[in-house]
């Protein structure tokens, strides 16, 4: 079932909420940003403004509106986007598919971590421009850098209350900021008209061959920042729906246009003006602006900056819980704070990002340097999302034409980008790429652990063994270990099971119980089903259980089956189990005892030493990582807890060892 959300005007506001903030800030920054490359606003000319208005409206049509909003949220995955998303529609297409998915991941991630950082410390920057805030932040940084630490706290702080919650709260506010954003760009270009030139992409192309263009194909590198959130605006379509997206893009969109127009006209018209001349830093959003309106502009620019964060964040979330079903990343807790299965809250993931956002601030501790790491790491996103595009219209949509002019097409535009933003890459951007790596190294860790996994692993078929658990569940000889012992299990073939668990109550410390249950949880879309499915192979002590969870149910694992046990003896499908004992009185629910088995590594015959140090770095990562008790609600019930060996037959050709004659 797809995860989809009808279009309301209450959603329209929460997808202005957390969608479009990164692109809906590009504004204060762009412009002032192409004039900075090429000697300020007395180094320009009309030609040369509206050549880079084309620019930037042809590169927000281009990669947001056409390769995003009407290519990209097509190849959806029940509802969810994203760079992860898109590779599970395409990883049986090749291997080596996965290799642009882990980089883009690892890329957007990165991004993540920079962009709060960014957005909340030029937000706090901008403050500046009020004269009071001026003389309050001083000429020193450190009171702008705890203002932002502390903005960013109070933002990762409340995203456990939710996507739709944040949203609303943070919708009302972006709605005024693009209807200024549009208001005031309109303005002035009934001014100047003549900007409406820049709608024509001939003039695009001029300026990028102009001498009056002094960084040449390298403005692109400034350019680029207008279009930054598209790639969030894909990953965060599971939080909002598609439909949402569809009815609210064209609104931002012609906002964000007539801003730019606006922007253009007043640089045209105010390149006379000597007095601009002198200004250090000089940003045409601001200034464009009547003198009255600039408190106000700051002010709501702050609060949309703040906000641009949280389109990065949500979608952090998607990636990484798309990636955790890949088995690209470890198993984490997730909670979905509303009804709807795409909103959801890691809490790992918000305190790493949360971490990652403080050190960057104290690293950098300026937006200017900061600014210089920003969008390389989405260059790279871009391109491994068109590749991934061009393979899945090829290949499942059987459409080999536009996979082809995808590919060329767009692989040109973003990689000329990419070119242009590696000129950022000694003024911070090895910042982003080094997260970028360390990220996808993680990843190539976790996949290539689970391949050896997979290749050591063995699944044998349940039926063949049954004949022995019943034996041993008859055998007074052996103590008994606990009336119900329980296994958690992955996978929903209930005829295979892993050799480990049977290993675990034949092989190590045989175990004896009244009834034998292996269960496997399986979290479904729709918010409350609570049912299970079952298999008795013919018994009254083996039990394989699906628990089918609807994603708002708590998982109490051990809650659950209790009361599967009662209604199992209810139908006389399992015998009364006799506890004598117990401060309620005598009960027929017997007692439980949860085995968890964890992998170890113990031989160095069949793993080379690099695969060895994989699986062990596999290992403590999912140790840190959290555990099943704690996620199944088991950390308060009574829990075995054992290590089984990957490898138990050794395929290494031993010696014969024989006795010494005396």
């Amino acid at each position: 079932m797809k995860n989809r959300q009808k279009f309301s005007f209450g959603m329209f506001l929460v997808t202005i909420g957390i969608v479009y903030g990164d692109i809906g800030t590009s504004p204060m920054y762009v412009m002032k940003s192409i004039l900075e490359g090429n000697g300020g606003i007395g180094g320009v000319d009309e030609s040369f403004i509206i050549g880079s208005l084309s620019l930037v409206i042809w590169t927000i049509t281009l990669l947001t509106t056409i390769k995003y909003v009407l290519i990209a949220m097509k190849a959806d995955n029940h509802g969810e986007g994203g760079i992860f998303s898109l590779y599970s529609l395409v990883k049986a297409c090749g291997k080596w598919l996965i290799v642009p998915a882990m980089l883009g991941g690892a890329a957007l991630l990165a991004d993540g971590v920079l962009t709060p950082a960014v957005t909340v410390t030029t937000a706090v920057e901008g403050l500046r421009s009020i004269e009071v805030m001026n003389r309050f932040l001083g000429d020193g940084q450190w009171k702008v850098v705890v203002i932002t630490l502390l903005i960013i706290t109070t933002l990762f702080s409340v995203q456990h209350a939710g996507t739709s919650k944040i949203g609303k709260a943070f919708g009302p506010v972006m709605l005024l900021w693009f209807s200024f954003l549009g208001l005031t760009g309109l303005l002035h270009i009934t001014a100047l008209p003549a900007v409406l030139k820049a709608f024509n992409p001939l003039y695009a192309i001029k300026v990028l061959l102009s001498p009056n263009n002094k960084l040449g194909f390298m403005i692109l590198g400034s350019v680029f920042l207008a279009t930054t959130g598209a790639e969030a605006l894909y990953s965060d379509m599971g939080h909002v729906g598609k439909e949402n997206i569809y009815f609210s893009w064209p609104f931002v969109k012609l906002c964000l246009i007539l801003n730019y127009l606006g922007q253009g006209a007043w640089i045209i018209q105010s390149r006379g003006n000597a007095a601009l001349l002198g200004i250090e830093d000089l940003n045409p959003f601001f200034l464009m602006l009547p003198e009255l309106l600039r408190p106000f502009a700051v002010v709501l620019g702050a609060a949309a900056a703040v906000i641009a964060s949280q389109a990065l964040i949500t979608g952090s979330y998607t990636l990484v819980s798309e990636a955790i079903l890949l088995d690209l990343l470890p198993h984490l807790e997730i909670r979905y704070p509303s009804d709807t299965k795409g909103q959801l809250y890691i809490g790992a993931v918000n305190t790493v990002l949360w971490i990652g956002c403080s050190l960057i601030v104290l690293f950098f501790r300026s937006g200017a340097r900061m600014e210089a790491a920003y969008g390389l790491a989405i260059t790279i996103t871009m391109l491994m999302t068109t590749l991934l595009i061009s393979v899945y219209l090829r290949k499942i949509r059987k459409k080999s034409v536009l996979s082809f002019l995808v590919l060329a097409a767009f692989g040109l535009i973003e990689g000329v980008f990419f070119i242009s933003s590696l000129g950022k890459f000694t003024h911070g951007g090895y910042v982003t790429v080094l997260l970028t790596l360390m990220l996808l190294l993680l990843e190539a860790i976790w996949y290539r652990g689970t391949l050896l996994e997979n290749r050591f692993s063995t699944r044998l078929r349940f039926r063949d063994y049954v004949p022995s658990l019943v034996a041993l569940h008859s055998d007074e000889s052996i103590p008994l270990l606990a009336h119900n012992l329980v296994y958690l299990a992955n996978g929903n073939d209930f005829e295979r099971i892993d050799r480990d668990i049977l290993y675990s109550i034949l092989d190590k410390d045989t175990k004896r119980a009244q009834a034998y249950w292996v269960v496997n949880v399986n979290v479904v879309n729709e918010p409350n089903t609570l049912n299970y499915e079952l298999e008795t192979f013919g018994t009254d002590c083996i039990f394989r259980i699906r628990l089918n969870l609807g994603f708002k149910c708590s998982p109490r694992v051990n809650v659950y089956l209790r009361q599967i046990v009662q209604d199992l003896q209810k139908r006389g499908e399992l015998p009364v189990q006799d506890k004598k004992y117990s401060i309620y009185g005598k009960s027929t629910v017997g007692t439980f005892k949860f085995c968890i088995i964890r992998k170890t590594v113990n031989t160095k015959t069949e793993l080379s030493a690099l695969d060895e140090l994989v699986l062990n770095t596999k290992y403590s990562i999912r140790h840190i990582a959290g555990s099943k008790a704690k996620w199944y609600g088991l950390d308060t019930s009574s829990l075995i807890i054992e290590s089984v060996p990957l490898i138990t037959n050794s395929r290494a050709k031993h010696r014969q060892i024989v006795r010494k004659e005396d």
